[in-house]
């Protein structure tokens, strides 16, 4: 086999990567052109934490956060886990679907715990 039909092998990857590139850069330039681009104090304020970033490293705050972003990842992991599954699914059978049932059973019942529990809940 040549090498001509090696790297005709990764033609629909680099057409994947230039579509996506494309995409992005269309979106950013469509995001810049239709918005208006007159920062004010409220726009650039600190949102996603509650906090100021640049402050007092020893300042002390609520303990939630850390249950979100623990929960996060908990769940951002699930999804890790799901996708090689479903790829692979065919071939690891009726015991790995099984499997994975009980997973996706486990991390349900955490879920609805924590949501009883009012983890979830901000106030």
């Amino acid at each position: 086999m040549s090498s001509l039909n090696y790297l005709g092998e990764y033609l629909p990857i680099f057409v994947f990567l230039v579509i996506a590139l494309a995409f992005g850069v269309v979106a950013i330039a469509g995001s810049w052109l239709a918005a208006k681009q007159k920062p004010d104090a409220v726009k650039l304020a600190a949102y996603e934490c509650g906090f100021e970033a640049f402050d007092d490293a020893r300042r002390k705050f609520d303990v939630r956060f850390y249950l979100v972003s623990i929960l996060f990842i908990i769940f951002d992991l699930e999804v890790a886990f799901l996708f090689p599954w479903a790829i692979s699914l065919s071939k690891i059978g009726l015991y790995g679907f099984w499997s994975m049932m009980l997973f996706l059973a486990v991390l349900t019942v955490g879920f609805i715990y924590e949501w009883k529990k009012g983890a979830l809940e901000w106030e």
